[in-house]
């Protein structure tokens, strides 16, 4: 009995022994040989970031910080450092590879899909990419709350997420395929068809786990359709809005054109998604009123041929999008990164393309860098924790081996991955 007394208490004492302050998580220091730490344009030399835990606790340069004994160090001395980045319009539960289809729904469970996800998130967070917004489930109901919870409690790697659940729309955009009238079938959203069906849905998907409520006041687009057709009324659109702020959570408005771009805009949509053709008037407004604005530039140009086929050579979404691109920017509109993961253009780990049509558009590289650190952080409401390196923040830390300030297209490929302190990846070893 003496004994057991004996190696119960030794127990006891090395479990208290490794939970223990002492035992805790030891000190990261990264060294930088370029550092961009997204709070402005410059390319600071020679920086050192102390990470303790997941934040980091300082950063500076290498003369005046000092390295904590025992520190784990790691040398990226030859390299550029750059904030974790932030994609805010991917859909999570979608492949490249896979067309969105109802027979797709009807033969892929959402527990077979959310296998799927998986996969994506950590080609995402592999691609240097630790925060995203899932804007819609595309038709696996709630499952991406499960997959939030599953990379938020360490059963998966995968990107920081938020996530919107169903997204909602006037029956005029359903269903996506013609069927017979009176058929049910599956579909990737929640109908609203009155303002108090809005506000309805906007509580309950917030009930049941949404961070943001995606909605569509205009139809899809495709190729060779930029889907101007409204699918809800102003009064619909606008409860919908006041709902989810009302509730303390952001609306963002998927619409491509028509009049349902400014509407959105003047309803207090927090952001415009994937939008192609917007006049100066609305590119004014987004700018008095703050309304982040998202394009997936990779996704549109790859439409094109199909667009000239149909317009028998006088249009394409790219060409309209990209005009559209720079009269906002020139307007002042917040632009932030939302390549639109697993379109009809880049899967998911790939969407670091849409960089690059930036550039060519309009933006400076530092400006790009931005839209995907720290203004995709703002768009999130995550200003406090991401989207930059300072201290306090999450130590979420990206690394390539050339300039991006020169050369946009590095960020395609990153070679060292970082979230919360843990390494996720590292090539330059």
């Amino acid at each position: 009995m003496k004994r057991q007394l004996i190696e119960f208490g030794l127990l006891a004492s090395g479990i208290a022994f490794l939970c223990s302050p002492a035992m805790a998580q030891k000190a990261v220091v990264i060294h930088a040989g370029r550092l961009f730490d997204g709070t402005s344009d410059r390319l600071l030399s020679n920086q050192v970031i102390v990470i303790e835990a997941d934040r980091i606790s300082e950063v500076g340069p290498a003369e005046k910080v000092k390295t904590p004994a025992g520190a784990e160090e790691i040398d990226l001395r030859n390299a550029t450092v750059i904030p974790g980045l932030i994609d805010g319009h991917a859909h999570m539960f979608k492949w490249k590879a896979t067309k969105y289809s109802q027979q797709m729904l009807q033969t892929n469970s959402p527990q077979y899909r959310t296998i799927e996800a998986v996969l994506n998130a950590k080609k995402d967070l592999d691609a240097g990419f630790t925060t995203m917004r899932d804007c819609g489930s595309m038709g696996a109901m709630y499952s991406d709350t499960d997959l939030r919870r599953a990379i938020n409690e360490g059963l998966v790697p995968g990107p920081r997420l938020q996530v919107a659940t169903m997204p909602l729309i006037g029956s005029l955009g359903m269903p996506e395929e013609r069927v017979s009238p009176g058929l049910t079938v599956p579909s990737m959203h929640r109908v609203v068809d009155s303002p108090w069906e809005g506000r309805k849905a906007v509580r309950e998907e917030i009930k049941y786990g949404a961070d943001f409520i995606k909605l569509f006041p205009g139809n899809h687009g495709s190729a060779g359709n930029l889907g101007v057709q409204p699918t809800m009324t102003v009064e619909e659109e606008t409860a919908i809005v006041e709902e989810a702020h009302r509730l303390g959570v952001k609306a963002a408005c998927h619409t491509a054109a028509g009049v349902t771009v400014l509407e959105s805009v003047e309803a207090g949509c927090d952001s415009i998604e994937l939008a192609v053709d917007v006049d100066a008037k609305t590119a004014t407004r987004m700018a008095e009123k703050g309304t982040f604005l998202l394009m997936d530039l990779s996704n549109k140009k790859a439409w094109e041929p199909i667009d000239l086929k149909v317009s028998q050579g006088k249009w394409s979404q790219a060409e309209i999008q990209k005009a559209s691109f720079q009269r906002a920017l020139h307007a002042g509109v917040k632009f932030a990164f939302g390549a639109n993961a697993a379109s009809s253009a880049e899967d998911h780990g790939a969407q670091a393309k849409d960089f690059e049509y930036m550039v060519q558009y309009g933006m400076t590289p530092p400006q790009a860098l931005r839209a995907a650190t720290a203004v995709g952080a703002d768009l999130m409401g995550w200003k406090d924790r991401v989207g930059t390196i300072e201290n306090g923040k999450y130590a979420d830390i990206i690394a390539v081996a050339g300039n991006p300030l020169t050369d946009i297209t590095e960020l395609e490929r990153v070679k060292f991955v970082m979230k919360g302190g843990a390494i996720v990846r590292n090539d330059f070893k």
